[in-house]
């Protein structure tokens, strides 16, 4: 009897121990003395060879020293797919490049930090094997860099769960309807023939279209120099290259997206009120030129 309830509480205690570590937003994999190509093209392989999908890339800003490299894998679509709330925005992890001087940073957005954020109800249920997914994902990188310093902020599970910027702030919850289409099909079209126009001046990133759970994410590229990328990255800290790109949902026949007053303060955690102040009009400017895309 004393052994059983030894090892319950050492359960109970690890469990503890899980939801009340701080998560960090971001890992700096390390620097890379190599061109940003190259770097971007050894984290493909450290990624695929341990299981992962490579699903996208693209430079930020149409900058040359800034790219993003977007992967998943099916353990996480399926998991993501099981969360009724957006919970396959939180399917896609990413890697930022940065290229300073003679050196490429190479960063990773910390996927546990996403998953608390965006899987809320019923995440204690999944929770240790997006623990491993996490694992997996971090173990395939230190093939590319062995420094992990955490940067960019932290925040614990509670706080990640229910987390907005300030009082009066939205919430994961509060997300913004673009467009309701007459089917999930005709978002699907609607979408992927605008991102082919380059509608807005968007790019198509990545696109994972789950047609038997009619669910559809799409990766933007915000390419306009006084709107998009180029014009809040360098104000906001390009550090944080790994938070992009902004992201298109449709679930059913609902195209929506997470506010920009939630989804960049969440990347941005440690950003100041002062600094937020300074891209007043960008959580606008992206709900326009994303729901032009429904349109």
């Amino acid at each position: 009897m004393k052994q059983l309830i030894l090892v319950f509480t050492l359960c109970l205690l690890a469990q503890l121990n899980l939801s009340a570590q701080e998560e960090s937003a971001y890992f700096l994999v390390g620097n890379s003395s190599t061109d940003i190509n190259s770097a971007i093209q050894s984290s493909k392989d450290a990624l695929s060879a341990s299981g992962f999908s490579i699903i996208g890339e693209y430079n930020p800003g149409n900058s040359n020293d800034l790219a993003v490299l977007c992967y998943t894998s099916p353990e996480l679509e399926k998991i993501a797919l099981g969360f009724n709330d957006r919970g396959a925005l939180a399917a896609t992890l990413k890697i930022g490049f940065k290229k300073v001087g003679d050196q490429v940073k190479i960063s990773m957005l910390n996927p546990m930090y996403l998953f608390y954020a965006y899987f809320i109800d019923g995440i204690n249920s999944q929770e240790k094997a997006l623990a491993e997914i996490s694992d997996k994902a971090k173990n395939a990188m230190k093939k590319v860099g062995d420094d992990f310093t955490p940067f960019g902020g932290t925040l614990d599970k509670a706080k990640l769960q229910k987390y907005h910027y300030k009082v009066m702030m939205p919430y994961f919850e509060d997300a913004e309807e673009l467009n309701e289409f007459s089917s999930f099909e005709e978002g699907v079209k609607t979408i992927q023939e605008n991102l082919k126009k380059g509608k807005g001046e968007t790019g198509k990133v990545y696109e994972r279209i789950y047609a038997n759970e009619k669910v559809a994410v799409f990766g933007v590229a915000l390419k306009n120099k006084e709107t998009g990328e180029a014009n809040f990255l360098p104000i906001v800290g390009d550090d944080h290259v790994a938070a992009m790109p902004y992201e298109i949902i449709l679930q059913g026949n609902t195209a929506s997206i997470l506010p920009g007053k939630y989804r960049i303060a969440l990347h941005w955690p440690e950003l100041t009120m002062g600094t937020f102040m300074k891209i007043m009009s960008t959580p606008g400017d992206i709900k326009d030129t994303l729901e032009g895309l429904t349109k």
